[in-house]
C-alpha cells in the first residue's frame, strides 16, 4: 500500500511508501530530512495556495534527486484571497515540475475550471489532482489534457456516497489513494486524527466498489502510484 499524500510521518508500519506533501518552505525542508532518514518516506516540496507568503523563488533550491513531486500547489478561490498571486505561485511550481521532470500535486478548491484551463496550456506534465472533488463531469476534462493525470481519493470516500459514483467513473489506471493525514479520517476512525495506516480502509472501499479482491486492487493502485511518482 502507498499513501500518496500525507502531512505526518508517523504510523507508517505496513505501508510500502508515504509521499510527504509540502505545504510551505518549512514543511518542504522537513520532508527532505524525513525522506533522508527513512526510505519509506518520499519527499514533495511545494507551497500551498494558503501559504503564498513564502518566497516562491526559494523553492527551487530544495529540489534534489530525493524529491518525487512538486506540491501541493494550486488554487483555492475561497473568500478574500489574492487570486492573481495564487495563479503566479501555481504557474511557477508547474514550471519547476516541468524543468525537473517531477510529478505535480495539485490542490484545487472552488477553482476547478481555472485549474483545468491553466493545466491545458502545458505539455509533457504529469500529476495528481489531490483530494479530487470535481465530480463526474470534470473527470473527462482532466483526462483530455494528457495521459499523465491521476485522481487522488481520500478517506471521505468511506462516508460520502457521491464520491463512490465518482470513483466508478475514474479509469482504474488513473486512481491513486491518499490519507491527507491528519485530515479526512476514514470510517471506522472518522472524527479521530488521521494517519497513513488508515489508507487500508480506503483501499478496502475501492476494492468493494470495483468488486475485486483487496490484493488485485492493491496491485493496480500501487502500480499507478509508482508510475506517477517514478517510484522504483
Amino acid at each position: 500500500m502507498i499513501d500518496t499524500h500525507s502531512h505526518i510521518a508517523t504510523n507508517i508500519e505496513g505501508l510500502d511508501f508515504v509521499v510527504m506533501s509540502g505545504a510551505n518552505m518549512a514543511d518542504s525542508k522537513n520532508n527532505l530530512i524525513l525522506a533522508k532518514n527513512n526510505k519509506k518516506l518520499l519527499a514533495a516540496v511545494g507551497i500551498h495556495p494558503q501559504e503564498i507568503k513564502d518566497d516562491i523563488n526559494d523553492l527551487e533550491k530544495l529540489i534534489s534527486n530525493g524529491v518525487v513531486a512538486i506540491g501541493e500547489c494550486g488554487l483555492e478561490f475561497t473568500d478574500n484571497v489574492d487570486k492573481e498571486k495564487q495563479i503566479i505561485y501555481f504557474k511557477k511550481q508547474i514550471d519547476l515540475a516541468q524543468k525537473y521532470n517531477k510529478a505535480l500535486i495539485v490542490h484545487s478548491r472552488k477553482a476547478s475550471s481555472e485549474t483545468i484551463e491553466i493545466l491545458k496550456s502545458y505539455k509533457d506534465l504529469r500529476g495528481v489532482i489531490h483530494c479530487y472533488t470535481g465530480g463526474k463531469k470534470r473527470i473527462k476534462s482532466y483526462l483530455e489534457i494528457s495521459d499523465n493525470w491521476y485522481f487522488g481519493i481520500d478517506g471521505n470516500l468511506t462516508y460520502e456516497d457521491g464520491l463512490v459514483e465518482v470513483v466508478k467513473n475514474i479509469p482504474k489506471d488513473r486512481l491513486v489513494l491518499e490519507t491527507d493525514s491528519p485530515y479526512l479520517t476514514p470510517v471506522p476512525h472518522r472524527l479521530e486524527p488521521n494517519c497513513p495506516q488508515n489508507i487500508k480502509f480506503i483501499y478496502q472501499k475501492v476494492a468493494e466498489i470495483w468488486e475485486m479482491s483487496f490484493t488485485e486492487t492493491e496491485k493496480i493502485i500501487d502500480e499507478n502510484a509508482k508510475r506517477l511518482f517514478g517510484i522504483k
